[in-house]
């Protein structure tokens, strides 16, 4: 289970890796020097693998060196059952051979539908023209 975590991290990195430097050859930038990212608690995405993948994926580009700025979201959900809204219970369903999250209502043990927490947003860019 861990690897399938790291290659989670590692491709949503990368998918920010390109998109800046996308973003930051059509801008004709020199050099990127900071990027913040927010990144919801609903993406499972590990904050410190992030910044690894980051820092490998970067390396002899116009990004390497460059400061990765990681702001947390908290996650949001609704029960339709109860009509709660805000924090959620989490469990791990003993169903599955690998460890499954279940969100669940933490007044009614109900299914709840996620409002948010599962974005990963790039929120700014700093470049060098």
């Amino acid at each position: 289970m861990e690897i399938a975590k790291e290659v989670h991290e590692g491709s949503i990195t990368t998918q920010i890796v390109e998109t800046v430097l996308n973003e930051a050859n059509q801008r004709k930038a020199r050099r990127v020097v900071k990027v913040n990212l927010t990144i919801g608690s609903l993406t499972f995405l590990n904050p410190e693998q992030v910044q690894f993948w980051y820092k490998i994926l970067t390396k002899e580009t116009i990004m390497e060196g460059s400061i990765l700025e990681i702001e947390g979201k908290d996650g949001t959900v609704r029960c339709p059952k109860c009509e709660y809204e805000g924090d959620f219970k989490y469990v791990d369903d003993s169903i599955f051979h690998a460890p499954i999250p279940v969100l669940q209502c933490p007044q009614c043990d109900g299914k709840v539908e996620i409002i948010s927490g599962k974005d990963c947003l790039i929120r700014s860019v700093k470049m060098l023209l």
